[in-house]
Formats: C-alpha cells, structure tokens, sequence
C-alpha cells in the first residue's frame, strides 16, 4: 500500500528546501503526519508534533536489544520481531496515533540514493521511470524491476540537470511498515533517517553532514540547496569504537568528488552521532579538512529551533527533529 508513495518522500523532502523548491515547483507535496516513528538499529523512537511549529505533544523512546534489527537493502532486516514490535508497541501506547497516519523513519541502508546527471528526462513518471530502472540495474543488489523507485529533478553542475534518485527493496520497506500497521497504525510516509535530517542543514555555501547512527555511516554534502554527495557505508564498530582514520578513509572520498565534479570548497562540516567520541572526531577531520567543524546542535539552524525541537536532538534524536523543522510547511 504505501510503497507506492512511500519513495516519493524523497523529491518532497528535498523539495522543501527553498532553492529546490523554486527551481521545481511541480513537485507535489508530500504529506506531512504529526506523528513520526523512528525504528533504528539501537532504538524504537515515536515523536507528535503539534499544529503550531515546534509544539511537541508527546514523545517515547524504547532501546532495542543489540542485535535485534539488521539494517540491510536485501536481506531480512528484522532478526528478532517480536523485540522490535514490543517496541513499537510500547512507544505507540505513549504517543497513541489516534487513527491518523504516521511518518516513519527507517534506516539508511534500506534505502540507496543516487545523484544522477541526465541531459534529459521526460516529466510524465511513466515515462522516467523506465530509463531510471534501466540506469540503476546495475548499480543495486537487488532486482530494480521490484524495487519502489522515487525521484526529483534539480540543478546540478554547471546549471545541468541531475536527478536526485533514491530505490529501495519493497520487500524490505513491507517489513518496516507492518510491524508498524500491527497496531493499527496507518503508514503515509515513509523515509530514510539522513534524509530527514537534512532540512536542519544551512543551504548557504556548501555543508557536509557526517552522520552515524549504529554502525551506518552516511555523508552528505548539500550546496545551496542542491544534494551534491551522498554515500552510506556499514563500518566496524559503533561511535564507542570508531576508528577517527576509519571516518576520515570514508569521508576523504565523498570530499574529493564534490571539490572535482563542483569545483568548490566546503564552508562547514557537521558531525552527528558519535556521542562521547564526537570532540575527538571533529577535531580530527576539521584538522584534516582545514575546515570549520561543528556539532549538529552547536548550528545556527538548530540553535534557531524550538526548545521541544532542541531537546529531542540532544536526545540523539536528530531525524526526529529534522522531521519537526518539516512541520508546518
């Protein structure tokens, strides 16, 4: 039921950044539920947000046995359901959806996102789609032909045209979903967790976000609203083990591919996730990069949010409170 839209977060998500958005205004509007559900590798996390933005009504959060959820695009992600499920139950039973539908937040391996340079691309989705399956066949391991694919078109180098594109397994997202629709919850949107984060990014100059959350690391890198970089890759250990060689081995290539394929610099780098380990962790990579390095929550944007909204993030919940910066537009 909701794979079909559920993919079709991704041009909407981005579609709320203002320079996306004037550049496609005939991207449709995703919906935007109040109440959010988090199912992360390390937690079950459910967050409601009020009609005013910033208004948190009601939020929960319940740890997962390690080893309970295996994030993965192919294989079977829930290795214990019955653990994950009475998560969800718990923190549905605090933050009650009331009948109304949820966002839900997955995690990054599920969903695989590609930034894809194309001179051309027909506008009526029948017709992309087909050339977008074609040009991703060989570039994920699972059958494209079964996969929910969604898309959006934005500026790239140079002013040409690049499609922003993400693909995920069905059979996958279906596991994420029904465990959430077994409490008669009914799923309207659904998204991976880094994407979420995203609108809590300054769309001046050019920002790298690196970002752990179990053992997935992801970066990212946003310039002037346009997403130029994005690559996830499952590393060693979690934040408590993390390697600072090991990030920057990682980061070192994502960096590289925007400075040649945009020709510019970075005007900021944003670490999120690494709890304890992350002052060492900056330190590194703003040594590395020569470039300012700071906390997600030491930003102007998040520093500029509601109290409810801050709290949640210094939780670690940073998706959470991307999706509430999401609230009201």
């Amino acid at each position: 039921m909701t794979s079909a839209i559920t993919l079709a977060n991704l041009e909407s998500r981005l579609y709320q950044m203002p320079l996306v958005r004037a550049a496609d205004r005939w991207l449709h509007a995703m919906p935007h539920p109040s109440l959010v559900v988090e199912i992360a590798a390390a937690h079950v996390a459910a967050a409601r947000w009020g009609g005013v933005r910033g208004a948190l009504e009601g939020t929960s959060v319940e740890p997962l046995p390690a080893g309970s959820l295996m994030p993965s695009p192919v294989e079977t992600n829930l290795a214990q359901p019955e653990a994950v499920r009475s998560a969800v139950r718990r923190v549905l039973s605090r933050v009650p959806h009331h009948g109304a539908p949820v966002a839900l937040l997955v995690p990054d391996p599920v969903v695989r996102v590609f930034v894809l340079p194309y001179e051309t691309l027909p506008r009526k989705a029948a017709d992309a789609l087909p050339l977008l399956r074609w040009r991703l066949k060989k570039s994920v391991p699972f059958d494209v032909e079964e996969a929910a694919v969604s898309w959006m078109r934005q500026s790239g180098r140079s002013g040409g045209l690049e499609v922003v594109t993400a693909v995920a397994r069905q059979k996958i997202l279906r596991e994420y979903e029904e465990i959430v629709e077994a409490e008669g919850a009914r799923v309207g949107v659904v998204l991976s967790s880094t994407l979420a984060v995203l609108p809590l990014l300054d769309e001046r100059g050019s920002t790298l976000l690196v970002r752990l959350s179990g053992r997935t690391l992801t970066t990212a890198i946003v310039s002037g609203g346009s997403l130029c970089v994005y690559r996830s890759t499952e590393m060693p250990g979690e934040a408590e083990s993390l390697n600072p060689q090991a990030m920057l081995e990682e980061v070192f290539p994502a960096v590289a591919y925007y400075q040649d394929s945009w020709g510019g610099e970075l005007d900021r780098a944003i670490l999120t996730g690494f709890g304890e380990r992350e002052g060492l962790l900056r330190e590194t990579l703003a040594r590395e990069l020569k470039t300012r390095t700071i906390s997600l929550a030491e930003t102007e944007e998040t520093r500029g949010l509601a109290s409810p909204a801050q709290e949640i993030l210094q939780r670690g919940l940073d998706s959470m409170a991307g999706w509430a910066l999401n609230r009201g537009r």
